[in-house]
């Protein structure tokens, strides 16, 4: 079966198969919101997938699902992928990228990014939503409370 060599997640990335990749801010692990459901724009999912001579050619099932802090699944999504084979036999790293649009995180917790590849999970991403508090801030108090004072 191929093994998942690496997997992050990024900003954004560019990926093409047999080739360098290209990455902007790689690495994210932890998101910030004000309110909740916070809806992140844009995140990418770079893996890079081992496949040996011998499953070089055969179709293989990716999964990508991300689960809530309770469990509970956020977003998923499924494809396919046939990778070719080397003249010399050795094993291929087929790289590729997936670009995650408007995920929401209904709360903030501990999110997992699960990667399976033909129904086995190969490796699991922690990412933390956190609640940032608002730079406002809350309504400040009086210091002191109203007094008259009398001469």
């Amino acid at each position: 079966m191929p093994d998942v060599e690496y997997a992050f997640l990024a900003d954004a990335a560019e990926t093409a198969p047999g080739q360098k990749f290209h990455v902007l801010g790689g690495g994210v692990s932890q998101i910030n919101g004000r309110v909740f459901p916070v809806i992140h724009p844009h995140l990418a999912l770079v893996v890079g997938l081992r496949v040996s001579a011998v499953e070089g050619g055969r179709e293989h099932e990716l999964r990508f699902v991300l689960l809530g802090p309770t469990g509970q699944q956020v977003a998923e999504a499924t494809g396919g992928l046939k990778a070719g084979t080397r003249p010399d036999g050795r094993d291929e790293i087929v790289t590729f990228s997936i670009d995650l649009w408007n995920l929401t995180f209904p709360t903030p917790g501990d999110y997992s990014l699960r990667v399976m590849v033909n129904g086995s999970e190969q490796r699991r991403l922690a990412l933390a939503v956190l609640a940032m508090p608002d730079p406002a801030g809350p309504p400040l108090e009086r210091a002191l409370p109203d007094r008259r004072y009398d001469a």
